[in-house]
Order: structure tokens, then C-alpha cells, then sequence
């Protein structure tokens, strides 16, 4: 039986639990529901609990299981020789039996019988049924798939006896629980409550396994290139050493990608707070319900417009057009038309990010504003003064601690994106302070060298682990520091 089948027939005997549970906890109750302790529906959810929920982990637990016990029990009978054999070819071999074992499911019995007498026979007949195999097999290969389907076959029986008995025997157990004085409520909402504990941890432990699997690869880089000449080389040149020597100092010089990462960044900030803030406070104090119901959906579009869209934006129109305006100036100025702005760029990229970070500013700041109690601009309206004192002496103060929060996640955002930084600002790692000349970031580079046919052991590729693991810690600090300005301010108004 397929997986969804025995999945949907777990529905059905829940959805059949429910209500057998709800029509006997409104037949004990004879016509007074205030006799039970729960509602009917608290009975048949806690009903669908023990019918669904012992079984679906039964289900997960044997998907998990049974295949290695399967594979672990098929790959004993392999002959010593090939036992002995490596780890990897003994993998291509096991490989091999299952691409077999899948083209023996699709044969008749008369074709089983054929294959049981001339192994000979078996590519051929594999091939009529669209499964190819790289040789002829030897006899054990045949032999394990026909031991691998038989144990499928039955662990699969097996799961599926033992989930349905596992669900019929909790529903009647759930059923036969049923009582007037029978708290199902506290039942159901513990199972609810540790479901929400179970949902809430999820994110916690996909951080924390992130984490982990970029640490592993990274200590692994930090064994081959010494951590302070990545952390402090200002060159970056992640080649191979040259032939007999075994130097890489500043091929691994993490600075200029730190430097680059930064200045964008800043830049894009310079763009999109004032612009975004402002915005936000318009919408929020001074303009009009129909003009914010139409103004506010038409910013946050901004939102909604992939990043590839603004690199070529930046790569077709604002590069250009800035290096076109400045080789008018320099003309105007010198006489002589060269362009100092490059078409690539700090300026282009901070530029273009600044705008698609407009929406996440003006929308989290307008939120946050709009939260400022009422109260605080009547009494500050009511003691004399104009709205935009009021704005400016109690409102913005008061909604500081948020507006913090949603610039450090504005940058946060801004630090970690590569696409609009790839079209607009280059590829070239450089170490200066002209925001006209092309820099690169370290998400850049993450991409760069974890593309291509490369193995995750030279330090070429597991750099790429290193930088991972530094942008995380940039991100962890702009988050703390951000949990700190929003306590240190929100005292003053608590």
C-alpha cells in the first residue's frame, strides 16, 4: 500500500473518530451539556488525538527505520569479496541491486522464471522494461534484489498492519475514556500546547543546525589557511599556491569583501531610511484614509518585485545613466568627457538597494507609529503644540525603540543581498573608498566559489563556509545591538 493511501485512511478513521466521539459524549450527556465536563467537540478531538497521533509517529518512525534495516540486511548477503571491497564501490554495487530489484517489480511471472534460470536474460529483459543497467549482473546482484523486494514488501505489510491496529486500538481506547467528568479539554490542550512547542522550536533548531553545518566546514577551512590571515588579509585571491610553494597568505583576505559588504550597504541605508522614514510618518500623521489606502499597497509593491528585476535595472538604466551624467560633467568642468562615475559600482548598487528597501523601512515604521497610544499626541496637541512638534517631540521618540528595530532588519536585509550587488556592482574584490568604483560583498562570493564542479575539500570551496559563518556573526551582533537600544529606550516610556 502507497504511503498516501495509508495517510488518507489515517484521515478517514480520524474524521470517523471525531464524530463517534462527539455523538457518544452528547448521548452520555442526555440532552444537558452542562453535565459534562468538556463540549462534544473536545471528546472527539481528544478521540482523533489518540486515533491519528500514536499511529502517524509509528509511520514516521518506521519510514526512518526500515530502510536502513532493509539495506543494512541486504548488503550482508553480498559475497566476501565485495564486502571487502571499498565503502564507495560497495555503494555503486548496492546501487546497481536496486536498479535491478525496481526492473524485477515490473516483470511477469514468466519473466521472473526466465530470470531465475539464465541471469544472462536479466539486462535484456530490464531494458524491454525501460530500466537500464550499466553491464551484465552477477548472479548475487539478482539474487539481493529479489532478497530486497521480498524484505520491502514485507516491512511495508508490516508498517501498514501495525499502523492501522495502532489506530483502531486509539480510537477505542479514546471512545471507552469517554465520560461526564472526563476532562477531554485539559487532554486536547496539552497536546495542542506541546504542538505549539514543537512548532516554535523548529525555528530554533533550523539555526542552530545552520549553524552547525557551517561551522564543521568552517573549522575544516580555518585547518588548511591560518583564521588571522582570512580574518585580516587584505587581498583576495583564492587560487591554488604555485607549484612547490605552499604560501597562500592574502589569497583568503576577508577585508575587502567585509569593506565592500559595508559600504553598499551604508549606502543603500543612506537611500532608504530618510526616504522610507519619512514616508512612513506622512502616511501615518498627515495623509488623508483614501490616500493611504491607495498610496500605502502601491510602496509596498516595491516589496514584491524580484531582485534580479532591480540588478537589471541597475545594469540597463541607473548604471549608465549615472556614468552618462558624469562624463557631462566632466566635460562642463575639464573639457575633457571621461567618465568617473563606472557604469558598475558602490553608488549604482547602494542606489537601486536603497529603493527596494524603501517598503521594509516605511512599512514596519508605519506600523510601528501608527501604535503610538492616542493619547500621547491629544496631550501633546491639547498643551499647544503643532504636528509636527508633536511628531518630532513625542511621537518619533516614542516609536524609537521600533523604528531601531526595523532599520538594524533593513540592514540586516541589505547586507545579505547578491544579486542587485552582482549586476550593479562587479565581481572584483577591491579594498577602497570611492563609492564611483566596483566592489563586490561577501554574499557575492560565497555564490562565486561555491559554483562549479569543485570538491568540499580545498580551501577554495570551504571558504565559502568561513564567510558564511562571519556574515551569521555580523547579523547575530546587528540583532543584539538592536535587543539593547530597544530595552535602553523603552524604559523611558514603560
Amino acid at each position: 500500500m502507497n504511503t498516501s493511501i495509508l495517510l488518507l485512511i489515517l484521515a478517514l478513521i480520524g474524521i470517523g473518530s471525531y464524530l463517534l466521539g462527539s455523538r457518544r459524549a452528547v448521548a452520555l450527556s442526555g440532552g444537558r451539556p452542562s453535565s459534562m465536563h468538556s463540549r462534544a467537540g473536545y471528546h472527539g478531538s481528544y478521540a482523533v488525538v489518540w486515533a491519528v497521533l500514536p499511529a502517524a509517529l509509528i509511520l514516521c518512525i518506521w519510514l526512518v527505520i526500515s530502510p536502513l534495516v532493509v539495506t543494512s540486511a541486504v548488503r550482508g548477503e553480498f559475497p566476501e569479496d565485495v564486502r571487502a571491497q571499498s565503502e564507495a564501490q560497495q555503494s555503486l554495487t548496492y546501487g546497481m541491486v536496486t536498479s535491478i530489484a525496481r526492473g524485477l517489480q515490473r516483470l511477469t511471472p514468466e519473466e521472473t522464471a526466465k530470470v531465475d534460470a539464465d541471469t544472462a536474460a536479466v539486462r535484456s529483459l530490464l531494458a524491454s522494461k525501460g530500466v537500464a543497467i550499466a553491464g551484465d549482473p552477477e548472479r548475487f546482484m539478482v539474487d539481493a534484489a529479489q532478497t530486497l523486494n521480498a524484505m520491502t514488501s514485507t516491512s511495508r505489510l508490516g508498517m501498514v498492519a501495525t499502523v492501522l491496529l495502532a489506530a483502531f486500538a486509539g480510537a477505542a481506547y479514546a471512545l471507552r475514556s469517554i465520560a461526564p467528568r472526563f476532562r477531554a479539554r485539559n487532554r486536547v490542550e496539552r497536546v495542542i500546547l506541546a504542538a505549539l512547542l514543537v512548532a516554535s522550536s523548529i525555528a530554533i533548531l533550523t539555526t542552530i543546525g545552520i549553524v552547525l553545518s557551517m561551522l564543521s566546514e568552517a573549522i575544516q577551512f580555518f585547518t588548511m589557511v591560518p583564521a588571522h590571515q582570512f580574518f585580516f588579509g587584505t587581498v583576495w585571491d583564492p587560487r591554488f599556491a604555485a607549484a612547490g610553494t605552499t604560501d597562500s597568505s592574502g589569497q583568503f583576505g576577508l577585508i575587502p569583501l567585509l569593506a565592500g559588504t559595508l559600504y553598499i550597504g551604508f549606502v543603500a541605508m543612506l537611500v532608504a531610511v530618510p526616504v522610507g522614514l519619512f514616508s512612513a510618518i506622512y502616511m501615518s500623521e498627515y495623509a488623508t484614509p483614501r490616500l493611504r489606502s491607495v498610496v500605502k499597497p502601491l510602496l509596498e509593491v516595491l516589496a514584491g518585485i524580484p531582485t534580479i528585476v532591480y540588478g537589471f535595472f541597475a545594469l540597463t538604466t541607473v548604471g549608465p545613466f549615472l556614468r552618462d551624467i558624469s562624463t557631462q560633467i566632466s566635460g562642463l568642468a575639464t573639457g575633457n568627457y571621461a567618465n568617473f562615475i563606472q557604469a558598475q559600482s558602490v553608488i549604482t548598487a547602494g542606489f537601486v538597494m536603497g529603493i527596494m528597501l524603501i517598503p521594509y523601512v516605511s512599512s514596519l515604521s508605519d506600523d510601528i507609529i501608527t501604535a503610538v497610544p492616542r493619547s500621547l499626541r491629544d496631550g501633546s496637541l491639547g498643551l499647544g503644540a503643532t504636528r509636527s512638534e508633536t511628531i518630532k517631540k513625542v511621537i518619533v521618540p516614542a516609536a524609537l525603540p521600533g523604528i531601531v528595530g526595523a532599520v538594524l532588519m533593513t540592514a540586516s536585509r541589505a547586507i545579505g543581498e547578491t544579486m542587485i550587488v552582482v549586476l550593479a556592482a562587479g565581481v572584483a574584490a577591491r579594498l577602497q573608498l570611492n563609492p564611483f568604483e566596483p566592489m563586490t560583498t561577501v554574499t557575492v562570493k560565497i555564490v562565486s566559489q561555491l559554483t562549479g564542479d569543485l570538491e568540499f575539500t580545498s580551501p577554495q570551496t570551504l571558504v565559502a563556509f568561513a564567510l558564511g559563518i562571519t556574515l551569521f556573526a555580523i547579523t547575530l551582533c546587528l540583532n543584539i545591538y538592536a535587543l539593547y537600544i530597544v530595552r535602553k529606550y523603552r524604559e523611558q516610556y514603560e
